[in-house]
């Protein structure tokens, strides 16, 4: 048997489910899970999550796309299919910071994150020890704010990974390098947004006396801390609590956020429409 995913979204409207279903049965295949969401029934979008198996080994991904396309035309969907066996290549760039890297390392080794890894990129020397430890390839690229060497960066990403993630990198890539890298893009940011955007949201949140702070896990865009949020966490604070007391709680709520952000996005749980997202 074969395992496949559709993530198909289009224009609400009669007989998606069972053109779909129908699809599925006339293949030999049998719905494992099926979510479906609607903005609205009466002219809104429909977006639809299908994991299914086939019985007939003939049909790869390629093929089954090929004979789905009659159907995608017939809603004007945006759609794609999936093989569940092909495992997503994740690079990751980190700074100094390493709670992100590590939990996330964590995740991998135990068999809960089902990726490949081809290396960690960073700007600090500090974590080439822990990299190899693993036999994960590292490699240093002492970027900064007054050179942030996009070319070198691209130049290890371009063609070794299906998508990024930012486990605090703490600098920004240009639209430039996210044109030219033209994958997804997956980032944590230390603070709850759309509020406290930008660098130090913690020392923001205690100056404006928040009561609840946040992380949130989202897609890079070219506008800062603006891409399509996937997952996010809170935990509330009061006034005992100090800056080094909001930046150790949020290091959880970070961990927690993007691990889980990216959990979803390798088993294609995330339809992204407009600037927002539905995760199944």
């Amino acid at each position: 048997m074969r395992k496949f995913i559709l993530l198909f979204q289009c224009l609400d409207q009669k007989g998606i489910v069972a053109g779909i279903s129908d699809f599925i049965f006339g293949h030999g295949g049998n719905i494992v899970t099926a979510d479906q969401y609607s903005t609205d029934p009466q002219g809104g979008y429909f977006f639809m999550r299908v994991e299914f198996i086939l019985d007939k080994a003939k049909y790869d991904r390629v093929a089954l796309a090929d004979e789905f396309s009659a159907i995608g035309k017939e809603f004007s969907a945006q759609w794609k299919i999936i093989d569940k066996s092909e495992t997503l290549r994740m690079g990751i760039f980190v700074s100094d910071a390493d709670h992100c890297l590590i939990d996330l390392l964590y995740l991998w080794i135990s068999g809960e994150l089902n990726v490949k890894i081809p290396f960690v990129l960073s700007n600090s020397e500090k974590h080439r020890k822990l990299l190899m430890q693993h036999n994960i390839p590292f490699h240093y690229v002492p970027a900064s704010k007054e050179n942030r060497r996009e070319a070198e960066l691209l130049s290890y990403a371009a063609g070794s990974t299906d998508f990024l993630v930012l486990a605090r990198y703490m600098l920004i890539l240009s639209p430039d390098f996210l044109k030219k890298y033209g994958k997804d893009i997956i980032n944590i940011h230390h603070g709850f947004l759309p509020a406290f955007k930008g660098p130090d949201p913690y020392g923001r949140a205690l100056k404006e006396g928040v009561k609840v702070i946040g992380a949130t896990a989202h897609f890079v865009n070219d506008k800062l801390d603006e891409g399509p949020i996937i997952a996010q966490e809170v935990e509330q604070v009061s006034h005992k609590d100090s800056r080094q007391d909001l930046v150790r709680k949020g290091r959880n709520l970070e961990k927690k956020a993007l691990a889980n952000s990216i959990l979803s996005y390798v088993d294609y749980r995330i339809i992204r429409h407009e600037n927002k997202t539905i995760v199944f």
